[in-house]
C-alpha cells in the first residue's frame, strides 16, 4: 500500500483520532495505528471521568473548555457520549487546605458544588467511613461528566471516515524521514507521504520523534492500575458518586448496577509496553478501599493497567518541532486525555493549519508557547 495525503497522524488513540477528525474536514488525512484496533493502549483502558480534581491550571482550563462539546456530542448510535454524574472529593482533617484549594478551583470555573461533612457525606456515599482520619469534609461537584470512551473513539472515527479520511491499523512505523517537501512514513502496511506528520503515539511518542530526527521531550509513561469489585449484595450502586481523595489515597466509582471500579492512583514509571496489572498494585488498591469504606472485597472481578504519559512539567505538548519542520507533537496528555480532548484537538488543528489559537484560551494562559515542545529546550 502506498498513499499520498496532506497529513499523516501517527496514533489511533483519543489524541490522534480527535485531531484527525477535525483535520479531515480541511485536509486529506491518514491515521496509522500500530495495533490492530484503535484505542488499544491508554485510551482503551481509561476510566474517563471529567472533573477538576486533577491536573494544574492549564489542564483544568482545557477541561473546562472541553465540557460544552462533550455535553452536545453523540456517539454513532445517537446516544450521548457523556452523562452528568456527581463527583465527591473527600479530605481528612489534616487535608483541609487542599480541599479549600480545590473549592477555589471549582469557584474559578463556575462549577456547582456543595461542601459536606460527617453524615452529609454518608448520605451521598453510604459506604464511606467518616471522621478526622477518614472522610472528614468533602466537596460534591454536581456537574461532573462520566464519559463513554468507546463511543467517543467511534464518533471520531466515523467523522474521520465521513470526511474521506482513513485509519490503517496494524501499521507499525519502521522509518520516518523527510523526502523532498514531504515526510516519508514507512510501515509494514505500506509507505505514506505527506508534507505534515502528527506524532500522537502516546507512550511511544519520544520513539517516533527519534525516528524523525526531532528532539525527544522526556516523556515518562506511568502505569496505573484499576480493579473491579462487587458492591454490597442487592444494592444498586449505579448512582453512587465518583469518589476521590484530594491527596494520596484512591478513587472509586460505579461500574454498572452491582460493581465498582477503584484505583489507588499509582504512577509507576514504565517503559512503553502493553501494560498489565501487577498483584501488589491490585492488593494495594483493594486495601485502600477496605480501609476507607465499609465495603468487603472478597474477590477481584477483573483488573487492568494502562500507561499515562507525562511531559516533564505534566502539561500536554502541542505544536511543531522547530528542528523538524512539518513534524507536530500531540502528546503528553497524562491522565486527562479524554477530558481535555475537545479543546486539545482544536488547538492541535490550529497548530497544523497555522491558524490563531482561540483568544479565550490564550487569555487564560493556554498559549502556543505554554504547550510548545520548544519549552523543553535547554
Amino acid at each position: 500500500m502506498g498513499e499520498n495525503c496532506d497529513c499523516v497522524v501517527i496514533g489511533g488513540g483519543i489524541a490522534g483520532l480527535s485531531l484527525a477528525a477535525r483535520l479531515a474536514e480541511r485536509m486529506r488525512i491518514v491515521v496509522i495505528e500500530a495495533e490492530e484496533q484503535p484505542g488499544y493502549h491508554a485510551s482503551g483502558r481509561s476510566v474517563a471521568f471529567a472533573h477538576f480534581g486533577l491536573g494544574e491550571r492549564i489542564v483544568r482550563t482545557l477541561t473546562a473548555a472541553s465540557l460544552p462539546e462533550f455535553r452536545a456530542m453523540e456517539g454513532p448510535s445517537g446516544a450521548p457520549i457523556a452523562g452528568v454524574h456527581e463527583a465527591l472529593h473527600i479530605a481528612r482533617a489534616d487535608e483541609a487546605e487542599m480541599l479549600s484549594e480545590l473549592a477555589a478551583v471549582h469557584d474559578r470555573f463556575g462549577c456547582e458544588y456543595e461542601t459536606l461533612e460527617g453524615a452529609q457525606i454518608q448520605n451521598v456515599m453510604p459506604a464511606l467511613k467518616v471522621g478526622p482520619e477518614a472522610a472528614h469534609r468533602a466537596i460534591l461537584d454536581t456537574g461532573s461528566l462520566k464519559l463513554d470512551t468507546d463511543a467517543m473513539l467511534q464518533r471520531h472515527l466515523a467523522d474521520l471516515r465521513a470526511a474521506g479520511g482513513q485509519l490503517v491499523t496494524g501499521a507499525k512505523v519502521l522509518s520516518l524521514a523527510p523526502s523532498g517537501e514531504n515526510w516519508r512514513v514507512e510501515t509494514n502496511k505500506g509507505t505514506f507521504e505527506a508534507p505534515k506528520v502528527v506524532n500522537a503515539a502516546g507512550a511511544w511518542a519520544d520513539e517516533i520523534a527519534r525516528l524523525a530526527g526531532a528532539k525527544p521531550i522526556g516523556l515518562e509513561p506511568r502505569r496505573r492500575t484499576v480493579i473491579s469489585y462487587d458492591g454490597p449484595e442487592g444494592v444498586d450502586v449505579s448512582r453512587w458518586p465518583f469518589v476521590k481523595t484530594v491527596g494520596e489515597g484512591f478513587y472509586t466509582l460505579p461500574e454498572g448496577r452491582s460493581r465498582l471500579l477503584a484505583s489507588y492512583m499509582d504512577q509507576t514509571p514504565s517503559q512503553p509496553c502493553d501494560a498489565a496489572a501487577e498483584e501488589l498494585d491490585i492488593a494495594i488498591a483493594a486495601d485502600r478501599i477496605v480501609n476507607a469504606t465499609t465495603l468487603e472485597i472478597r474477590r477481584i472481578a477483573h483488573s487492568w493497567a494502562g500507561l499515562r504519559s507525562f511531559a516533564p512539567d505534566e502539561r500536554p505538548v502541542v505544536g511543531e518541532a522547530k528542528e523538524a519542520p512539518g513534524f507536530y507533537w500531540m502528546a503528553g496528555q497524562g491522565g486527562y486525555g479524554f477530558q481535555t480532548s475537545a479543546a486539545l484537538s482544536n488547538l492541535g488543528a490550529c497548530a497544523v493549519l497555522g491558524e490563531e489559537w482561540p483568544a479565550d484560551l490564550v487569555e487564560a494562559g493556554v498559549t502556543p508557547e505554554a504547550l510548545s515542545p520548544a519549552r523543553f529546550d535547554a
